[in-house]
């Protein structure tokens, strides 16, 4: 059985590559601008049960397929890959978006969990330089895998910030903030926790890039004292920036509500 299904999920090398912006790549971004898109229509003008379902399911969904590519992965790469804990954005805030919906004292962070997935997802989906390093066929599981569940999640993010824009507030934005850096410390336990040799074991891990920068401009002997606090800067301007474009397409709804109001009672 097992080898049936290494068979089936393996990397697949030779021919073609999976490539930055190359076809697949770009399929990719279509499915997910496609589904974002269909699925906003379908749930236009439907109950707010309606919306909290579709917005459950996909956050659901993109749990499960975390969780089951752990039991996947020693089928595709004869081991589990370590690399793949939830010390990223991408899987913590899977992780942390899903548990909002069962644990009430995580509900209040909510906003802060999509704010934050919605842009490491996204920026992964644009750039998914975790799949490019080990290029192999775009239909190898590891390149299918990685893509849809960042798909889903970027779905599921932005689908929320759409549907639930109202309620985000500014004024809360210290919730955000207290978000990354709770991340921040989390990545750092983690990165140096699971780093290091021992046996065959040798790992140094760079989650959430609190150790080295993703570009590897910041020299190392001081990038681990800089990178953590550039995280919380750059990830915090980039939701206050969400937050302001929320606040801009409130007022301008409000204004396209309030003008036909006018128009009535003069």
């Amino acid at each position: 059985m097992y080898s049936v299904l290494h068979n089936l999920l393996r990397d697949k090398t030779g021919g073609e590559i999976f490539s930055l912006f190359g076809w697949w790549h770009i399929f990719y971004i279509i499915l997910t601008v496609s589904s974002v898109t269909l699925a906003l229509i379908l749930v236009k003008g439907k109950s707010e049960n309606v919306k909290k379902t579709l917005e459950r399911v996909l956050v659901s969904v993109a749990f499960g397929m975390y969780v089951a590519d752990f039991f996947l992965m020693p089928f595709a790469y004869g081991r589990i890959d370590i690399e793949k804990l939830p010390f990223h954005a991408c899987t913590s805030m899977c992780v942390m978006c899903f548990l909002s919906y069962h644990v009430k004292f995580l509900e209040k962070f909510r906003d802060s969990f999509v704010l934050l997935g919605f842009i490491s997802n996204i920026v992964y989906l644009i750039y998914p330089a975790g799949v490019m390093w080990y290029a192999v066929h775009p239909t190898s599981y590891r390149v299918i895998q990685t893509l849809l569940f960042h798909s889903v999640m970027t779905a599921y993010s932005f689908i929320y910030l759409a549907l639930e824009r109202d309620k985000f507030n500014i004024k809360k934005c210290y919730r955000d903030l207290s978000v990354i850096f709770a991340l921040t410390v989390w990545a750092l336990i983690g990165s140096y926790a699971y780093s290091g040799q021992a046996g065959d074991y040798s790992y140094q891990f760079n989650w959430f890039f609190v150790v080295r920068d993703p570009l590897n401009v910041i020299p190392a002997d001081i990038s681990p004292f800089i990178e953590p606090w550039l995280n919380i800067v750059v990830f915090f301007a980039a939701e206050m920036l969400i937050h302001l474009i929320l606040m801009g397409v409130r007022k301008i709804n409000k204004k396209a509500v309030d003008k036909p109001l006018a128009n009535v009672i003069k």
